[in-house]
């Protein structure tokens, strides 16, 4: 798979993993208000969110048809390992923008914004250095 429909279908898991991702936070910031519980929002939510997009990408922009505890710890492994400096964009932005406006609908726009870039560059990283054997051709 190639070209437009690749970008919809990509673009389209980043969606599902955003939402993910920022529905984890939610969940974790409704415990405490306690300044700490947000930064634990946002390693939950990256968990989460990394977890997602991981098998979505594996099976449906790859098209990833290893199997196995060994071959799947060492693509996660790799596919986690690229994830750091996105995530970095990620958590920078989120950060920046909760410390400058204080509010959710600020710090949310953050982490979209963060989001977006990083999953630009993480394609590239994953289609380079995680999943960089022939795959088969997608439908």
């Amino acid at each position: 798979m190639t070209g437009l429909p690749l970008v919809l279908r990509y673009a389209a898991f980043a969606v599902v993993a955003t939402i993910a991702n920022l529905g984890a936070q939610r969940i974790v910031l409704g415990l405490s208000e306690a300044a700490w519980v947000f930064y634990l929002a946002v390693v939950v939510g990256t968990g989460v969110g990394l977890v997602v997009k991981y098998v979505l990408d594996k099976r449906w922009i790859f098209y990833d048809e290893s199997t196995g505890l060994k071959a799947h710890g060492q693509k996660f492994g790799l596919y986690t390992a690229m994830g750091i400096v996105t995530t970095a964009i990620f958590w920078g932005f989120e950060t920046s923008f909760w410390l400058i406006w204080q509010t959710d609908l600020m710090r949310e726009l953050g982490a979209i914004i963060g989001l977006a870039i990083g999953y630009v560059t993480k394609y590239e990283l994953d289609r380079r250095y995680v999943f960089s054997q022939p795959a088969r051709s997608g439908a």
